[in-house]
Order: structure tokens, then sequence, then C-alpha cells
């Protein structure tokens, strides 16, 4: 079996029954003739001498348990938010669950705490396709509304190409800018940096790995992307 990866197109033949599939759902990303595999939608077919890998080029997020997600809140009812996750399926955010309390809709209204247009980082607690996905805010410090730093959207399979393997890319990103970066499994990304100038370079390093995903080397390129902008930067506050 020859080595590599090529870009296959919709229809195009991938191989037999055994073949990984990333990003999107096995379903979603890939079809079934007889015994043979066929691409659903644009990706990366990676060869290698034990197996093939398909990765999805473009893809939607399709939600999962324990997923961390950045969603925008767009409808506030009486007892819950609607959070869209850049998924075909609408979250849910009870009030309970963002207040860590019992909560009356006589006495209290939603929006006092959540609006429309306010991000929130959760994760994922529950979704099977007949219900909505609902979003919790424990496990993490982190979680909860947004009210500072800069939010950012890739492309959901661009996401593993942002972490990078063994989280090399986002812990490199972090340490050369000191930056906190949550990402979200949906493409939506937030950074928060201590001055507003660095979110914006950090965001244009983030849409650098999102047009280059498909590139070897380009961590290396990113660090000195970085390091780069860095330098000017510093050398405009001596001037």
């Amino acid at each position: 079996m020859n080595s590599g990866k090529s870009i296959v197109l919709p229809g195009d033949l991938l191989d037999g029954g055994n073949i990984e599939v990333r990003g999107l759902g096995r379903s979603y990303a890939v079809y079934t003739i007889g015994e043979k595999v066929y691409a659903a939608v644009p990706g990366v077919l990676e060869v290698s001498d034990d197996k093939k890998v398909f990765t999805p080029l473009e893809n939607v997020y399709i939600p999962k348990p324990g997923d961390i997600v950045i969603g925008i809140i767009v409808n506030v009812s009486l007892s819950y938010w609607s959070v869209d996750i850049r998924s075909p399926y609408t979250a849910v955010l009870t009030a309970q669950e963002f207040l860590n309390r019992p909560f009356n809709a006589a006495t209290e209204t939603l929006s006092t705490y959540l609006a429309e247009g306010d991000y929130i980082i959760g994760k994922i607690s529950s979704f099977d396709r007949f219900k909505s996905p609902f979003i919790t805010l424990k496990g993490s410090d982190k979680f909860g509304k947004i009210v500072s730093g800069k939010v950012v959207e890739i492309k959901p399979s661009r996401v593993p190409r942002v972490i990078g393997r063994k989280k090399s890319m986002l812990n490199m990103m972090m340490e050369e800018t000191g930056c906190d970066i949550t990402v979200g499994v949906n493409g939506v990304i937030h950074v928060k940096c201590k001055e507003p100038v660095v979110e914006d370079l950090v965001a244009l390093a983030i849409k650098k790995i999102e047009i280059e995903a498909h590139t070897s080397g380009l961590t290396d390129r990113i660090k000195s992307f970085l390091r780069e902008k860095l330098s000017e930067l510093q050398g405009k506050e001596v001037s």
C-alpha cells in the first residue's frame, strides 16, 4: 500500500469498510455501497502501511456528550436559553444549570443573567438526536459567560489542527503569547490575553492554521509567525 495524503471529492472511492473517519460522524462523512466506502464530503485521505484515515475538509458539528463547546445565546425563554453551537441542533442551557440554584420564573428574568448575543463556554451533557443537546457548566472554572477576550470561528474540521498532536500547537501558541486559549469542538475558540492587540494576533494565527491545515511543518511556521509579529509589536512600543 502506497503511503501519503491526497485530496478526495464527494463520490470518490476511499476503500473497503476498514477506514478511520475523523471529525464528522461516519454516517455524515462517508457512505457505503456494498463493501466499498465513498466520500460524502471533500476531505483528505491519509494512507499509511497499516491504515487509511479520512478527514473531512468541510463539515458540520454534530454534538457528543463530553464535548466542550462555545456557543452564542440566540433566544431567552422563561426557564432556559437556546444556544447556537454551529450545529444543525440548537442547544439548551437551563436556568438551574447556569445559576446553580432553583429558579423562579415568576420573580426573575433570565435575560438579567444572559442576553441574546452573549457567548458561553460549556460542555455537552446529553444528546441523542431525538431531543436538543443540553449544556452543563460543571467541570471547569472556564465554563460560564464570556465577559472578555476575543471569539474566533473556524471550520470544525480544523479544530484538531489548532490543537495539534498531544496539544502541541495549542500549547505552543499559549507559551509564545502568554494567552489563555479555549478551543470548542464546534469550531469556536476563545482567546484571552493581557492586551487586545495580542488577541488580534492570535486570531490571525488561528485563521492561518485554518487555511494551511493540510500542509506539513505548520507548527514551526506558526511559531515563527507569532515571534515575528510579537517582535514587531514590541518594537512599536519601544519607539
